[in-house]
């Protein structure tokens, strides 16, 4: 929210899907933003309504974004983001700060695109962000200084966890915590169908599972444990853990893992450079 005396923030967005979605939920939920301070565009009708059910302004003109709008994000999907950023270029003031959820596109074609000096951060976000349990990494431009760091810094912890970090570890972040999400659901799956081929019904594995993996996200969250000290605690000699471990390590799990993230990372770096 905006302090007294000084005018509301106004958030715009260009692209209104999921991901957009998710974050204006975040931030209006959190009180970081009113609803009818955000503007979010898109070509047709059929993501705006989720826009408009939140109490959001709409329309289909992107330039209208960024005429009203002091810090816009852009959503859209990378492969249309280009000529996106051209389009609206000519209404860039350096009173803007924009930012890019697109994967792949790369600060510096980022700021090739729009005016001199333009303040440009890029972020990564992942699914999660749909719960307000995102896992997020921010980069900043050449032009994008501390203040403007963080403020989106702020209004993104609205959606999850938000860290800025270097542009090179953007990709590594899209295969852990964007790819992640599918492993972790892997997993889950996985430890569910063992139950299930020992007998347990279907919908109780899979409901304990997920649980099983909230509690022990929450736990190394909260409690600041490295993986391997919490995994000691729950071994006993001779236990199930210790032979549960062993079949893991059998089957390869910490290399699969492994080989997944650097799997995942090396397709996001080729990406990068189409």
């Amino acid at each position: 929210m905006a302090a007294a005396g000084q005018d509301p923030l106004r958030v715009g967005f260009v692209g209104a899907g999921r991901m957009a979605e998710a974050i204006a939920q975040g931030l209006i939920r959190a009180g970081k933003v009113e609803a009818q301070q955000v503007l979010a565009s898109a070509p047709t009708d059929r993501n705006l309504c989720h826009f408009q059910a939140l109490g959001c302004q709409t329309t289909h003109s992107n330039q209208e974004v960024l005429q009203s709008c002091s810090l816009v994000i852009f959503a859209t999907k990378p492969q249309v983001l280009p000529a996106v950023l051209t389009e609206v270029a000519p209404v860039v003031t350096a009173e803007h700060i924009l930012v890019s959820v697109a994967a792949g596109v790369s600060l510096s074609t980022l700021e090739e695109l729009l005016p001199p000096k333009t303040r440009v951060l890029r972020v990564s976000p992942n699914l999660p962000c749909l719960v307000q349990e995102g896992a997020m990494v921010m980069a900043r431009g050449l032009h994008a200084g501390n203040n403007e760091a963080r403020l989106l810094q702020n209004l993104l912890e609205a959606c999850g966890q938000c860290e800025e970090v270097p542009e090179a570890y953007v990709d590594i972040h899209t295969a852990l915590g964007g790819s992640g999400v599918a492993f972790v659901c892997m997993f889950s799956e996985a430890l569910a169908e063992g139950a299930v081929k020992m007998g347990m019904p279907s919908s109780l594995a899979h409901r304990i599972a997920t649980q099983t993996l909230l509690g022990t996200a929450k736990m190394l969250q909260q409690e600041g444990q490295h993986p391997a000290q919490l995994r000691t605690d729950v071994l006993t000699p001779a236990g199930t853990t210790i032979y549960g471990l062993h079949a893991l390590e059998q089957g390869g799990l910490r290399a699969a893992a492994m080989n997944a993230v650097e799997a995942a990372t090396c397709r996001a770096k080729e990406l990068s450079r189409k």
